[in-house]
C-alpha cells in the first residue's frame, strides 16, 4: 500500500522544518525535542502521581482512573528508544487508553539510558507490575482483578521482556501483553540484511535505521550483551507459556519485520497471538491522533483486546 497521505504530509513537514534524526543529536537534544507534554489531553476521572518502591529506589508512576468503571489495570511502558519519552510526554496516549478500555492505566517512569543501562528499565517495570497486582482491587474496584501490560517501541521491548521474567519467576501472568511496533532483537538489528524492513524502511520514514543503532548502543553500553533475553526477547530460550499477545506493526517502519517475526515466534511457541499491521503508516502514529486519523481506530482495537482480556478467561483469538 502507498504511504498514507497524512504520513507523507507529516514527513514533508519534518523535512521543511529541518528536523534532525535522533542519532545526530546529543541525548539532551533528543530529550528536549521528544519529552514535550501534549497540548490537549482527554479528561479522565482522576490522575494521581506517586511512586512505587523499586530495586534502585522509588519509581515514578502516573495513575489514570477512567471516566467509566475500570475493568482492570493496564501497566503502560512508554516508548523513546530507552532514551527519551516520559510520563508527561505520553500523558495523551495513556489517558486515551484509560478511557477506551476502560481501565486504570498505570504509566511507568522507568529509568532511561544511557544513565541506566539494560535491564534497569525492566526492573522498574517489574516492580510496578508487582505493585499493581498487589493493589488491583484498590486501583480497579469491582473489577475482575486482572492486570495487563502494554508498551510501544522501547516500551514494547520492555513489555516482552517483563512477561518472560514474570514467567521465569513463577509470578502471576498478565492477562495480555500488548506490543506496539516493538524492537525485540538487538542481534538481528546489527545485521542490516537480517530483515527486509531494515533497508526498505530504514531511510525516509521518520525512524531511521541509524537511530535504532544509537538507541541500542545507549541502552546496552559498551559491555552489554545484545543476545541477552533481557535486551532481546527474541533470544529467550523458550517463549512457551507466555501470556496472550496483541502485536501491532506498521508498514513503513524499520522495526516492522522484527515485530512480525516475534509474533510468529510467539504463535509457534503456542502463545495466542493477535497481530495487526496498519498499512501506509509510520512508527509512532498511535500517539498522534491530531495528525493521523487512524490513530484512534488503532487504539480502539487495542482497547478491545484489553477489554476482552480483562473481563473474560477466554484466550485471545489467533489471527494473522
Amino acid at each position: 500500500m502507498p504511504l498514507h497521505p497524512q504520513a507523507a504530509a507529516f514527513l514533508e513537514r519534518r523535512r521543511l522544518a529541518g528536523v534532525r534524526p535522533d542519532h545526530q543529536l546529543t541525548v539532551a537534544e533528543a530529550r528536549a525535542a521528544a519529552d514535550v507534554p501534549p497540548r490537549v489531553v482527554e479528561p479522565v476521572a482522576r490522575v494521581v502521581d506517586t511512586t512505587v518502591p523499586g530495586t534502585a529506589g522509588p519509581v515514578p508512576v502516573r495513575v489514570h482512573t477512567p471516566a467509566g468503571r475500570p475493568l482492570g489495570v493496564v501497566v503502560y511502558l512508554h516508548g523513546g528508544g530507552h532514551v527519551t519519552g516520559t510520563i508527561d510526554s505520553y500523558d495523551g496516549l495513556t489517558r486515551r487508553l484509560a478511557n477506551r478500555v476502560p481501565a486504570t492505566v498505570v504509566s511507568v517512569g522507568y529509568r532511561r539510558a544511557p544513565e541506566h543501562r539494560c535491564p534497569a528499565a525492566v526492573e522498574d517495570a517489574e516492580a510496578v507490575h508487582g505493585w499493581a497486582t498487589d493493589h488491583v482491587r484498590v486501583l480497579a474496584p469491582d473489577s475482575g482483578g486482572r492486570v495487563a501490560v502494554a508498551g510501544d517501541s522501547a516500551g514494547g521491548n520492555n513489555t516482552a521482556v517483563l512477561v518472560r521474567r514474570l514467567r521465569d519467576a513463577g509470578a502471576p501472568p498478565p492477562a495480555l501483553q500488548v506490543l506496539v511496533y516493538p524492537p525485540v532483537d538487538a542481534v538481528a538489528y546489527r545485521d542490516r540484511s537480517a530483515h527486509p524492513s531494515y533497508t526498505e524502511c530504514g531511510r525516509g520514514f521518520g525512524l531511521l535505521y541509524e537511530d535504532g543503532l544509537s538507541y541500542w548502543d545507549h541502552y546496552l553500553g559498551p559491555d552489554g550483551d545484545p543476545a541477552s533475553p533481557d535486551a532481546s526477547p527474541m533470544r529467550a530460550a523458550s517463549l512457551a507459556g507466555l501470556p496472550p499477545a496483541y502485536v501491532l506493526t506498521v508498514q513503513y517502519d524499520v522495526l516492522r519485520d522484527e515485530g512480525e517475526a516475534y509474533a510468529r515466534a510467539l504463535e509457534a511457541a503456542g502463545v495466542p497471538v493477535q497481530h495487526r499491521r496498519w498499512d501506509g503508516h509510520l512508527h509512532g502514529f498511535l500517539g498522534d491522533p491530531a495528525t493521523f486519523s487512524d490513530a484512534d481506530p488503532a487504539l480502539e482495537e487495542i482497547a478491545a483486546a484489553l477489554r476482552a482480556a480483562l473481563t473474560t478467561d477466554a484466550q485471545a483469538t489467533v489471527s494473522h
